[in-house]
């Protein structure tokens, strides 16, 4: 067998891997779920930290849904983080602590938890939720993330979905089920195989001693996806609590949902890159299960590009088959390519038909083809810097 053709069967079992995982979470996470109570016993004493950056717009509506939840002794704190406008001013208003923080040079969400987490120290709780501030909480969501996080001791992540807005186009509304596939399904699947899941940067709730530990202070564009993992080095991997859960809407705006894409996804391509192997090395060399189990799941790509990275497979070895004849090649990738697919359906037909239609989601390769500049991007001019995604449509 040619080196060309080694080459190919090569590439081919390393997408079989991602796809095949993406494929056993989806199968665990089919069967129906039941809501399971929230935990008995006391509630333990919680603030919810908000991070804001200009967000004017909705910060008030954000503050009134968490102080509906809260009991007493509880505390929500919005971090003003290099605002232009008035969300400290509309914090304080609604009834929540706005503590203001402005360093332009130290830019990012992990800088503004950072300092909410020191704010805190003068009387700390015991558990603390982070909720970003154009989130709204599903019911009981603090209760149960709070109850959860104090009988675990651990971090506890909420089902977080994000909706497209009123009369968006076929591009987010298949994002949206994109998300949810990510967010719910996947998690989902591993939960109910005793396996951790990814911090999702909201709806997380945290024991103080290992929030307070924690190396908060970068500005990491996907922070929580790093925190997760750093955790879970540390022993203290996330559970998944589906019936806890946040939502947010995408941008209106073109421009605020090409950032947010570019911010979400190189960051996630960056993580695979510059930490993923470190990661597995060690999680192999320690013979730790769970930390194995929460990188495999980071080396499952944005499925647009795990959709375009098979089919390429698939176009090569069918021409390295009819050309000279060799298969393996074009027969790993169309098994790649089959898995993928029933993924994909099985996903759709859980949770995707309200969102997209059949129709639609035959179409979906295409928007698969239209995200190709955003993954060259990544190779010639990756976006390592934080950028808030403009919500306005203006």
């Amino acid at each position: 067998m040619d080196v060309l053709t080694l080459l190919l069967a090569a590439v081919s079992v390393l997408l079989l891997v991602p796809v095949a995982l993406l494929l056993l979470q989806v199968l665990v996470a089919l069967p129906p779920q039941w809501p399971r109570p929230s935990p008995a016993g006391r509630r333990p004493r919680l603030a919810v930290l908000v991070p804001a950056h200009d967000e004017a717009l909705g910060i008030a509506a954000t503050v009134r849904g968490i102080l509906a939840q809260l009991a007493d002794g509880d505390r929500v704190v919005v971090v003003a983080d290099n605002c232009s406008d008035d969300t400290a001013v509309l914090a304080r208003e609604a009834g929540a602590e706005a503590i203001v923080r402005h360093d332009p040079s130290r830019r990012g969400k992990g800088y503004a938890l950072d300092f909410g987490v020191r704010h805190l120290e003068s009387a700390p709780p015991e558990v603390v939720v982070v909720v970003d501030a154009d989130c709204r909480l599903g019911r009981d969501a603090l209760d149960r993330l709070a109850r959860s996080c104090g009988l675990a001791q651990r971090p506890v992540q909420a089902l977080y979905l994000t909706h497209a807005p009123a009369g968006a186009g076929l591009k987010t509304r298949i994002a949206e089920f994109a998300w949810a596939v990510k967010n719910r399904l996947r998690p989902l699947g591993y939960a109910r195989l005793g396996l951790p899941c990814q911090l999702m940067g909201t709806g997380m709730a945290f024991p103080w001693p290992t929030l307070r530990a924690a190396d908060l202070a970068s500005g990491h564009i996907v922070e929580d996806l790093k925190l997760g993992l750093d955790l879970t080095r540390a022993g203290r991997p996330p559970l998944f609590c589906p019936e806890a859960q946040v939502s947010s809407v995408f941008p209106s705006s073109a421009e605020g949902v090409k950032s947010q894409r570019t911010r979400w996804e190189h960051g996630h391509l960056g993580m695979i890159v510059g930490e993923g192997p470190r990661l597995l090395g060690r999680a192999l060399a320690r013979r730790d299960l769970r930390l194995a189990a929460l990188v495999l799941d980071l080396f499952v790509p944005p499925l647009a590009l795990l959709t375009l990275m098979v089919f390429a497979s698939w176009a090569v070895g069918g021409v390295l088959f009819a050309v000279v004849g060799k298969a393996l090649p074009f027969v790993l990738a169309s098994l790649a390519g089959v898995l993928l697919g029933t993924a994909v359906l099985l996903g759709w037909l859980a949770c995707g038909r309200d969102v997209v239609s059949f129709a639609d989601l035959v179409r979906a390769p295409l928007y698969a083809l239209s995200k190709i500049p955003l993954y060259l991007r990544f190779v010639g001019r990756r976006q390592v810097d934080w950028v808030r995604s403009r919500r306005d449509a203006s």
